[in-house]
């Protein structure tokens, strides 16, 4: 494993709410650095498999050559067609740690982090899709607005697109540094740096297509989970944190309530820990990207 990839957080908090079976199959939809593979792994036997699934060539890095591991180079939004391809109906368990790599964010030119000015490209897998340039060349103004907005909550969601179709009539904005300096007016200085991550975050999600992603591995692991399997996941921003909430609460990931014909709510999923899990003080001061993290744990009925 690549050392210094990425630190997994809540490890033992999340594999242990899967109740791993020795003899069970289990997919982690989130691989990255092999950290929470690693740890399902040395809880299974012979007879048990885990899945693992990342769409980022630098992931496969980080295989371990052991026969009960299947690397799946993939978005997790095809998690129920790769299940059918390898023969599996039912899955015991299933784990997704929703955050970016720090690898990611110390890699400078995959144009994540704040640190660098480096090319506006953000896609997590490199081989395919647009890049966040492309985002803001090519996006009209009401588009880009919506964007900052949904996905980054930004209050100058409006301003900051106007700025951006404005200076891209002169020359694209192609580098994080070129995007930042054209923003900073509208960063209020008290929370400046927080602003500029929730820019980043917003391009990120748009980029990758992360909303609409975890809706379909959300509502796909629901239907593969078998009868008592756990689905545990790590969210780091409140857009991924309800989306899970709703389909543990409701069935699916729009939080609607759908009663059956005695009135009892159709919900799939029984929520483990009714209060969400929180990193501890020490995990949080030794990684500190673990600070926003959330853990919830529900059980198929």
């Amino acid at each position: 494993m690549t050392e210094n990839y990425h630190i997994p957080v809540l490890l033992n908090e999340s594999v242990d709410g899967l109740i791993i079976r020795p003899d069970g199959v289990y997919v982690d939809v989130t691989f990255g650095g092999g950290g929470h593979s690693r740890e399902i792994l040395s809880r299974l036997e012979a007879d048990g498999h885990l899945y693992a699934f990342d769409q980022d060539a630098d992931a496969e890095k980080n295989i371990p050559q052991d026969g009960r591991f299947t690397f799946v180079r993939s978005n997790f939004r095809y998690l129920r067609n790769w299940m059918r391809y390898y023969g599996v109906e039912q899955i015991d368990g299933l784990l997704a740690d929703l955050g970016v790599s720090s690898h990611h964010f110390d890699d400078a030119e995959r144009g994540f982090s704040l640190r660098f000015d480096a090319p506006l490209d953000m896609r997590m897998n490199k081989r395919a899709g647009r890049t966040a340039a492309d985002i803001l060349a090519t996006y009209d103004e009401a588009q880009l607005a919506d964007v900052f907005y949904l996905y980054g909550e930004l209050r100058q969601a409006r301003r900051m697109a106007a700025a951006i179709v404005k200076a891209r009539q002169s020359a694209p904005v192609t580098t994080t540094g070129e995007l930042l300096c054209l923003l900073d007016p509208l960063f209020p200085r008290e929370r400046e740096k927080k602003e500029q991550a929730k820019l980043f975050q917003a391009l990120r999600i748009e980029v990758n297509r992360e909303m609409e992603a975890l809706r379909e591995m959300l509502a796909e692991a629901t239907d593969l989970l078998r009868p008592g399997g756990r689905l545990v996941v790590i969210t780091y921003h409140s857009l991924e944190d309800r989306m899970v909430k709703n389909i543990i609460r409701s069935g699916n990931t729009e939080g609607r309530m759908e009663q059956d014909f005695f009135g009892r709510t159709n919900a799939p999923l029984a929520s483990v820990n009714n209060k969400v899990i929180t990193p501890s003080a020490e995990e949080q001061e030794r990684n500190p990207r673990s600070r926003s993290a959330k853990l919830r744990i529900a059980e198929k009925k």
